[in-house]
């Protein structure tokens, strides 16, 4: 099996009920680790008109606008998760868009910070994804976004749910490109990138970075310690803050 893109895979009737369920977890990696740092470097938020790449189930949406974002629009290419995130932000301002981030058209100098969570591994051409956050940026506009960290993307060993991983191989870290990938029931298209693409393809769209990080585990984010402690072993995310020059 070749493995389906990014919205295919979620929309598939089997792998869908198992993300939702392992969302739902206490201690996952992205309230423990990802969210934190996402939320960290994102800042005030108040008056911001906020666009987000791949929204899921958009509950940052809902939490962004009962902190003052002036306006909130999710862009979500997944039927199933649109459904889910037009529910969730049912009686707010906020607005989802059913459209694969690569297919919708892009307002000019619209938002004042866009995020993309975990969203951009499933983008093939990510300098044209980067050209585009670029132009919807306005002057000073923030751009925020998590991927799976390439020492991640760059293990083709699959894992399974339910259980505890015990070893990550990172292989062929240089060949960058399509890697099909075993998850949660079903085999996804990611994209494997370098550190030094994400960093240089930003520079090439005109972006000024401002931040890097991994999301070291911290303490005070997990209930248990056990799970704090096997986080230690290995990063998950890497996350970056790029702003468009006034």
């Amino acid at each position: 099996m070749y493995g389906q893109a990014g919205p295919d895979f979620y929309d598939n009737e089997a792998v869908f009920p198992t993300y939702m369920s392992h969302r739902q977890r206490a201690d996952t990696p992205n309230d423990t680790l990802e969210k934190p740092v996402i939320m960290d470097l994102i800042g005030c938020i108040t008056g911001k008109r906020i666009l987000d790449l791949g929204c899921g189930d958009a509950a940052i949406g809902r939490e962004l606008l009962d902190h003052g974002a002036a306006s909130y629009t999710g862009i979500e290419g997944s039927h199933r998760m649109a459904a889910v995130a037009t529910n969730k932000l049912a009686d707010t301002t906020g607005q989802i868009i059913e459209q694969r981030i690569e297919n919708w058209t892009y307002p000019h100098a619209a938002f004042d910070l866009v995020i993309a969570r975990l969203s951009l591994h499933y983008v093939a051409d990510l300098a044209a994804i980067y050209t585009q956050i670029f132009n919807a940026l306005t002057a000073v506009g923030l751009f925020v976004f998590s991927v799976e960290h390439p020492v991640i993307t760059s293990c083709n060993r699959g894992w399974t749910s339910g259980t505890l991983r015990q070893d990550w191989v990172v292989d062929d870290y240089f060949t960058t490109g399509l890697r099909v990938t075993h998850w949660l029931g079903g085999t996804v298209q990611k994209y494997h990138r370098t550190v030094e693409d994400y960093f240089h393809l930003l520079k090439e769209a005109g972006f000024i970075i401002e931040d890097l990080r991994e999301a070291r585990p911290q303490r005070e984010h997990f209930q248990n310690v056990q799970t704090y402690e096997r986080r230690k072993r290995i990063p998950l995310f890497l996350i970056l803050a790029a702003r468009k020059p006034a």
